[in-house]
């Protein structure tokens, strides 16, 4: 089958001819119609999450799958061929940047009934790190105040319609052009990072999600008020998360020393630091398919490629300025 491959860590994609995909007992095997672009994806290109997150080459990117049901494993019982289903596949079984895919059934949904398959591919990573920062780590409640960095983005534009579901006060930094964008999607009060800080601009919030890291995750501890939590999904990654993900001793050191500093700061200011590396879920998905239905939450989709663009597509992830997320079609554009 045709799929784009990545032969060496920052090498660029290049078309190939690879294996079908080896359906497991529990696997279902997928006929892509769209896939999702993320960050995840040019982070693993560039080699930035090497050493949490190995991959052997040739690597078939692609974190984000919507298609129809074309094969099932021996153990699977909730899901039939001809079904239509999005996911996000769990680590060292991703590879959406290909005609088919096999995924297990636990890391699958059937889609939205309300949108194309399009804007399914654009949910699954995004929709999940939104619910997993928001409900599971940072039990967001009514009332409370979120900061939500990068509103414009992928994780932005789900984040701060979730949020505002939950009752919460919502601000979020972004350009000016987008305030009134991201108003309509929810956002209370939008702070154009080019022109203000947002350490001056608020204070005593609950909880800062943030897509950034550096600086912009170090002032943001400023912001909250005696414990509150910022959730971090650039990183760095925490001595709790290299515990969790079984990561051997050396490696645990090397990310104790690189969150050495942020850790440092959160106590000292009484606040606390905690970084999502975020988990497929197909009982989330369920969830968030239901929030799309009953017009929760809106897929905001802000361009599209065609197969044989793959490679630009992903080469985009560096460009930025777009709106929502990025999504690559079998379709030919």
């Amino acid at each position: 089958m045709h799929a784009f491959v990545l032969e060496n860590y920052k090498g660029a994609l290049v078309q190939a001819e690879v294996a079908e995909p080896e359906l497991g007992e529990r696997e279902v095997l997928i006929e892509i119609a769209a896939a999702g672009v993320n960050q995840l994806d040019e982070k693993i290109r560039a080699g930035e999450f090497k050493a949490i997150l190995p991959y052997k080459m040739p690597l078939v990117l692609g974190h984000d799958v919507a298609g129809t049901v074309i094969g099932l494993g021996s153990g699977v019982r909730g899901f039939t061929v001809g079904d239509q289903i999005f996911a996000r596949p769990r680590d060292h079984r991703i590879g959406a940047f290909a005609q088919r895919i096999a995924v297990n059934e636990m890391d699958i949904a059937k889609t939205p009934v309300s949108i194309d398959l399009v804007q399914a591919a654009s949910l699954p990573l995004v929709a999940l790190t939104a619910w997993q920062a928001l409900v599971e780590r940072g039990n967001l409640q009514p009332g409370q105040r979120v900061l939500i960095h990068a509103g414009a983005g992928g994780v932005g534009t789900i984040a701060i319609q979730l949020a505002k579901h939950l009752g919460a006060y919502v601000a979020t930094t972004a350009s000016a052009t987008n305030a009134e964008f991201l108003q309509d999607l929810g956002a209370d009060e939008v702070i154009d990072y080019k022109t203000e800080d947002f350490q001056v601009s608020i204070s005593g919030y609950d909880l800062v999600l943030d897509s950034l890291g550096g600086e912009t995750l170090a002032k943001s501890l400023g912001v909250l008020r005696p414990g509150g939590k910022v959730i971090g999904i650039s990183g760095p990654p925490t001595p709790a998360f290299a515990k969790e993900a079984g990561l051997n001793p050396v490696m645990g050191l090397a990310v104790r020393a690189l969150s050495r500093s942020v850790l440092k700061k959160a106590k000292k200011l009484g606040v606390g630091y905690e970084f999502l590396f975020m988990k497929p879920s197909g009982q989330q998905l369920r969830g968030i398919a239901e929030l799309v239905d009953s017009g929760v939450l809106t897929p905001v989709v802000g361009q599209v490629f065609g197969f044989a663009q793959t490679a630009e597509a992903l080469e985009s992830m560096e460009a930025g300025g777009r709106r929502g997320k990025t999504v690559i079609t079998m379709q030919q554009k």
